[in-house]
């Protein structure tokens, strides 16, 4: 990552646009290469011609589109033909986010009369080469049932990258693709999925179902925790998949979440010293803050502390965001010293105005103390 204070000269000379780093020229012309040792017939120079014509102006992911599409241009027409070219290409080009081509193509040709089965099959194989999560969603979209009953039997494979496409594909809320509003509406036809998956071994796996899980709460919060409720907590990778789902939850303080938690009694704790310095900062600088917690207690609390920044919004008024800080089990009169720093800068999902920035600390969903800082123009 680039130092906070480089220059955009700097940034842009050390650290070269996604889409030149995984889909440069380079990336086409050994795609070609290889299929032309695979394929005595591909047109290479066709291929090559079709791919780089304007190639500088595509953003990262109509370049893996291109490349979809020159595929298409230059493989016999038959799609199976195509796919048993492709699945011989994959392992030839190495795995990672360029990888995903070869499940968009099964995507945007693969729904031809009779072709279902093959293309649940290339998804399958392809997947563990980058990630099929994006094109089965294709499938998803046209036939809900019958692809879910496939992805059911994906979520009980001994391969984890399978194992993850079953859960990860079927996320009503998948970032970088479209919502898959039937699921947003009704999320039960996955619930056989989340079922096979809640205990599994895999953190890559996890990590998905956590999210998966999470996606839910923001449409039906009360079916996740219902759901969860008879899950077996005292199994450590279920209790981490929990803990993941309800960060959303928790974060907006949800007692039911945070009893999940352990976290769900009002605490009693008092907070002293807040400060939050330096009083004003310049876009590009940190901001830190501090406080004391000490319990109240006659008894050990369960604490969730996070913190909100209420950003100021273009038109002046604000929008708060909550973030973690600490998750502990505070002994009974014992106290924490507790500390956090925060760059300031523009991101792709936000961007920063000038204003008054009030700080709270939300201690188990309650405010219990806040400050402020002026971001200067």
């Amino acid at each position: 990552m680039a130092d906070d204070h480089a220059s955009d000269d700097s940034d842009s000379t050390k650290n070269p646009a996604l889409k030149d780093t995984l889909f440069d020229a380079g990336r086409f012309r050994t795609v070609a290469r290889e299929a032309a040792r695979l394929a005595p017939r591909f047109d290479a120079n066709k291929f090559l011609a079709f791919s780089l014509d304007g190639l500088d102006r595509l953003s990262l992911m109509q370049r893996l589109r291109r490349m979809t599409e020159a595929l298409r241009a230059t493989l016999p027409q038959d799609f199976r033909k195509a796919l048993g070219i492709l699945k011989k290409l994959a392992p030839r080009t190495g795995p990672g986010f360029a990888a995903l081509v070869w499940p968009d193509f099964v995507a945007q040709y693969g729904h031809g009369r009779g072709d279902f089965e093959v293309s649940m099959d290339a998804l399958k194989f392809f997947t563990t080469f980058g990630s099929s999560e994006f094109a089965v969603r294709e499938f998803l979209r046209r036939d809900l049932r019958r692809t879910l009953a496939v992805m059911e039997a994906w979520s009980r494979d001994g391969d984890e990258a399978v194992r993850r496409l079953a859960s990860e594909g079927c996320r009503p809320r998948l970032p970088w693709s479209f919502r898959l509003e039937a699921l947003v509406a009704d999320p039960s036809p996955v619930a056989p999925i989340l079922e096979n998956l809640r205990s599994d071994p895999s953190l890559y796996v996890r990590k998905s179902v956590g999210n998966h899980l999470n996606d839910i709460t923001k449409d039906h919060p009360e079916w996740v925790l219902r759901r969860i409720a008879g899950w077996p907590l005292e199994d450590p990778h279920t209790a981490w998949i929990v803990k993941r789902a309800l960060r959303t939850l928790i974060k907006k303080g949800d007692r039911q979440a945070l009893a999940v938690v352990g976290a769900g009694e009002k605490p009693r704790v008092r907070i002293s010293g807040f400060l939050v310095e330096p009083p004003s900062v310049r876009l590009g600088g940190r901001v830190a803050f501090s406080f004391r917690l000490e319990s109240a207690a006659r008894k050990a609390q369960r604490l969730v502390v996070d913190y909100a920044v209420h950003y100021v919004k273009k038109g002046g008024g604000t929008s708060a965001k909550v973030f973690k800080l600490k998750e502990f089990t505070l002994a009974a009169g014992a106290a924490a010293e507790i500390a956090k720093s925060q760059s300031i800068q523009n991101f792709t999902t936000r961007t920063h105005h000038p204003g008054r920035h009030v700080i709270d600390v939300l201690v188990n969903g309650e405010r219990l103390a806040g400050g402020w800082f002026d971001l200067l123009r």
